[in-house]
């Protein structure tokens, strides 16, 4: 496993539409478990794989929740989640208002609307392929991460002010770093 670099705004890669995926191999397990690696590193929750340039259909997912009925204090454990080729099947008329943030816009974050719950179908780690719901927490990630696969931010959901502003502090930190 290999920690990659996060391309960041204005990189036009992340507004490219990304390709779907073939078929689930060792070398896609290996370009997954980079992309987990990466995201742990960073940190954050989500990451989608043209956030590391490569523009394929796979993002992972780790939101790190206690376990049930655990201490206040209890340390969040790891669950990681990888979806290849992942698609919304049905969403909810219902929506969710989420504070968001994005790895490839640093130090930026606002409320963003989306449906509050969704049915997702995608292909597992194993290549399997899987159904489920999602809501809250889970609902909001994986359609901000599928954004990506569109070449869609979460900043393209705000004003063209906003957005421009984001872009603007986003190109100051990424030259004083």
């Amino acid at each position: 496993m290999a920690i990659r670099e996060i391309i960041t705004v204005p990189n036009p890669l992340l507004k490219q539409i990304s390709k779907p995926v073939d078929k689930v191999d060792d070398a896609l397990r290996a370009l997954m478990d980079d992309m987990l690696e990466t995201m742990y590193d960073a940190p954050g929750i989500g990451l989608a794989a043209i956030q590391i340039g490569e523009p394929v259909r796979v993002i992972v997912m780790d939101l790190q929740e206690k376990p049930e009925g655990a201490a206040e204090d209890a340390e969040p454990v790891k669950n990681p989640r990888y979806f290849v080729n992942p698609e919304i099947i049905w969403k909810s008329e219902d929506t969710l208002p989420y504070e968001e943030g994005c790895l490839s816009i640093p130090e930026i974050y606002d409320e963003v609307q989306r449906p509050a719950h969704v049915k997702i179908r995608y292909l597992n780690y194993q290549g399997e392929q899987v159904e489920e719901e999602a809501k809250g927490l889970f609902a909001v990630c994986i359609q901000h991460e599928m954004d990506h696969l569109e070449g869609i931010l979460f900043i393209d959901h705000l004003s063209k002010l906003k957005r421009d502003r984001a872009v603007t502090k986003v190109k100051k930190l990424t030259r004083a770093a």
